[in-house]
């Protein structure tokens, strides 16, 4: 086990979200929101006058974050900025790509699914030449 990473648990851990206005708006409703001391939220609304620039500083200061277990990102949003997301590899925050109500969910462009996918077929492979 000396080659493996450390996951480091916490006793809570928040969910940041990068997504549309009605999508945050669910989520706050549910009680996903913070606001930290610095008045900082956990979470971005995405609208026609984001950059996408403001998009990729959101990921990079979720995904960098000590308190943020899981970053929710809306698959329309996750695309404009698919370089960013794909080149991700820790295991926490996980980041999962969900669907919006204008946009709705393609498994081709998942890059978790993608990755699920090529480890277990090759998986599958290895276990068949055993």
């Amino acid at each position: 086990m000396a080659g493996r990473a450390q996951i480091r648990t916490n006793n809570s851990a928040l969910i940041a979200m990068i997504a549309d206005e009605d999508t945050i708006t669910g989520f706050l409703l549910a009680g996903v929101g913070n606001v930290d001391l610095r008045r900082k939220t956990n979470y971005l609304i995405v609208d026609s006058k984001t950059t996408v620039k403001q998009i990729e500083d959101a990921f990079n200061d979720f995904t960098s974050k000590d308190d943020i277990g899981i970053v929710l990102i809306s698959q329309y949003i996750a695309n404009m900025i698919r370089f960013v997301v794909d080149s991700y590899n820790k295991p926490i925050p996980a980041i999962l790509e969900i669907p919006s109500k204008d946009h709705p969910y393609d498994p081709a462009h998942d890059s978790v699914l993608s990755r699920v996918k090529h480890l277990f077929s090759s998986e599958s492979v290895a276990s068949d030449r055993r």
